[in-house]
């Protein structure tokens, strides 16, 4: 907890297969993506120049992880939503490539705006490599998933949106890691259905 916010941390363990063929829709979620100006324009963004269900159907296992971010004022304007994820962001964005470190697998994080090049344009708008390889992860959307249906079906929990520039009640950030390790998975349980 800050003097800002309250956390409340989620995980589910789901076959990466499972999650695949219920919660992925790349056609519909990329199309989204393309609306966005970060499309083409960041290294975290589609299009990707390799097969993303080939590249996700290597792994085994998904572990996905919701944080929930519940601002203690009210009436919060929209335009602070970034000021309020940005320290979840970096937290989780460090924990997930310490666990991709120690198990293996790929992480996918929050891209909005990267956290590492974050005052400057992406090097991808001028065709040019990536300065933070090791650190810039995609977000599941980028990859397909249906970041609502994900949250409903497998933490319970209402993805909500601000209204006449409030933000809402809470912000969620989804994240996982695709991984083959039975290390990571000693002390927990993976669902099926």
């Amino acid at each position: 907890m800050t003097e800002e916010y309250i956390i409340e941390n989620f995980t589910a363990n789901i076959g990466a297969d499972e999650y695949i063929s219920r919660f992925r829709d790349e056609k519909r979620f990329v199309e989204f993506c393309r609306q966005c100006p970060n499309y083409g324009n960041s290294w975290g963004c589609p299009p990707f120049d390799f097969d993303t269900e080939k590249f996700l159907r290597q792994y085994k296992y998904t572990h996905l992880m919701a944080t929930k971010i519940i601002p203690l004022g009210k009436n919060i304007p929209i335009d602070r939503t970034q000021e309020l994820i940005k320290p979840e962001r970096i937290r989780i964005e460090k924990d997930l490539l310490e666990m991709e470190r120690r198990y293996g697998g790929r992480a996918f994080a929050y891209i909005g705006k990267c956290l590492y090049c974050y005052e400057t344009e992406c090097t991808r708008k001028y065709k040019r490599p990536c300065l933070h390889p090791d650190k810039v992860r995609p977000s599941l959307e980028a990859f397909g998933f249906d970041i609502t249906r994900t949250l409903s079906e497998l933490f319970g929990i209402e993805l909500l949106w601000g209204k006449d520039g409030i933000l809402p009640e809470y912000l969620v950030l989804v994240s996982g890691l695709f991984h083959n390790s039975t290390e990571m998975l000693s002390d927990r349980e993976i669902q099926s259905s």
